[in-house]
């Protein structure tokens, strides 16, 4: 039977989906040179063995080496992200999130910005 993946990522995994969504598909040297400040090869293999694990990606043989592609999709991947940064920093309330977004002391958005988000939310009120 088949686990379901663990999508709770650290950040060189974050960084090894990205690349992989980025690309579609990579050899462990192609994610090397992709990384920002990348560890050893062997640290990336050793990586990406443990995302294999996690049920994170899949892989094909090709000739001599592996390419691995993403098995969890980008939005499951985001949704879950999300749902880790609410639950750590927001105590689980996205109204927190938000509102954290819309705060003048740190509001990094112009009026465009707060507009659609207001239409989001209206949307998914329907």
């Amino acid at each position: 039977m088949s686990k379901s993946p663990d999508t709770a990522l650290a950040r060189r995994e974050r960084q090894v989906m990205d690349i992989l969504y980025r690309l579609g598909e990579a050899s462990a040297q192609e994610i090397l040179e992709a990384m920002p400040d990348p560890p050893s090869y062997s640290a990336v293999r050793a990586l990406l063995a443990t995302m294999m694990e996690k049920n994170l990606l899949n892989h094909r043989k090709q000739s001599r080496r592996y390419l691995y592609r993403p098995a969890v999709s980008e939005a499951k991947a985001k949704r879950s992200a999300l749902k880790q940064l609410i639950t750590t920093f927001f105590d689980g309330r996205p109204e927190k999130l938000v509102a954290s977004l819309l705060d003048p002391a740190d509001q990094n958005l112009d009026r465009a910005e707060i507009e659609r988000i207001r239409e989001l939310i209206d949307g998914s009120e329907k």
